[in-house]
Parts: C-alpha cells; structure tokens; sequence
C-alpha cells in the first residue's frame, strides 16, 4: 500500500463479536509475522483499506473485512478484536510502506516532489476515501487519532531531510524548523480536501511548494 508524502494513516470486537478470553489483539505495529501470517496480514489490512474508502469508518466491521480478504473470522476477531485496532495497524503499514521522498537539489524541486505525491495520493479514487474515513474517526476516537497522528510524524520524518539539506546548502535560514515546512506543503492541500472544496489540481499543488519553499527561504519557521 503506498501512500502519500505525509501513506497508511486506530474496544472489544465490532458486530458483537468480541476476541475469545486471552486471545485479544497484540498492540498494531508490534507483530511483523513471515510466510502465512504475514500473507493473512497484508489480504486483511488491504481489505479493511477498500471497506473503509468504501464505506467509511462507520461502516466498517470484521466479519465483512474477514469476508473480503478470504480469511477466517476467528483470525481476524484473535489477531485485531476491534475495528479500531485494525486501523491502527493499517495506518501503521501506510507510512511504513508509503513511497520514500525524493531529493532533486533543491528546496524548491523536493517540495514541488512533496507536494504533487500528496496531491496524487488525495486525488486517488481509493486512498483520498479512505484517508477521509480515517481523518473522521480521528475526531471522534482517541486511538485512531493517536494512530493517524503517529502516521502523519513518520511521512514528516521521511521528508524533514530534504529541509536539513536546504539549510546545509543555505538556501534556507540556520534554526528553520524542516518538520513545519513539511507541514506548510500539506496543509493546504489538505484544507482544500476537507473543508474548502477547491480543486485539487496541480496548480494547487505548486502553489503550497513554491509558498512553503519562500517562507522557509525568509525566515518564517526559524525556531
């Protein structure tokens, strides 16, 4: 599952199908099982993926998940036991395999490169719904939010170099902060997404690199 320059990104089980007592679900991110497991693993976080672009969180439930990924249910109810787990593991796998930034020699170019992976990641048919999905159970349920808050630090880790390097090559200002230029790059985007409405074309993302890349060069996010 690859996702944006921000990837994927979360109580008993759901449908009154709670975990058998003593098979409740290991904490998401912390099992990374080989041969069979790890194939059970990746059919259900992708099938738990199409149902939440599908359906939304709300309609989201393990029995259905199971159903798609061709899986018992009783694995996914020992393995996850809440459809809050499991979008917490799914998100954990987004950034863990969200595509690696891009580095052209510029602070401009990576923020263009930034700027244009979370355009096409927004815009996507599948991943702009199930980001939506997440990001509205995010306001309602601490454990997705904690889950999609943690996604959101791995994709500005992966990108923060590219700044460190601008400010190595002084086209940005000692003490600028990389983590706040990453962010400065995706609000925008994110706000015409959710709230405004407004096309999200490539103008649009050039605009929020090129604004970040000169705020970054006069000195707006200096610590």
């Amino acid at each position: 599952m690859t996702s944006d320059g921000l990837a994927g990104d979360p109580p008993p089980g759901s449908a009154g199908h709670p975990p058998a007592p003593g098979e409740g679900p290991a904490d998401p991110g912390t099992v990374r099982p080989g041969g069979r497991t790890a194939r059970v693993r990746e059919a259900v976080l992708r099938a738990a993926g199409d149902a939440l672009a599908e359906r939304g969180f709300a309609g989201l439930d393990l029995a259905d998940v199971a159903q798609r990924a061709e899986v018992g249910k009783t694995t996914v109810y020992r393995r996850w036991g809440s459809t809050t787990a499991l979008v917490a593991e799914l998100l954990v796998d987004m950034a863990e395999s969200s595509v690696a930034r891009t580095e052209t020699g510029s602070l401009l170019g990576d923020l263009r490169a930034n700027a244009h992976l979370v355009r096409r990641t927004l815009t996507d048919e599948r991943q702009g719904a199930l980001f939506k999905a997440v990001i509205a159970a995010a306001t309602c349920d601490a454990r997705t939010s904690d889950a999609l808050h943690a996604f959101y630090a791995t994709r500005i880790k992966e990108w923060a170099p590219c700044v460190e390097a601008a400010i190595t090559r002084g086209e940005a200002p000692a003490g600028t902060d990389p983590h706040e230029v990453i962010r400065a790059v995706s609000a925008p985007l994110y706000y015409r997404l959710l709230a405004s409405g407004d096309p999200l074309d490539e103008a649009s993302a050039e605009l929020a690199a090129t604004a970040a890349a000169a705020a970054a060069r006069a000195g707006a996010y200096v610590r």
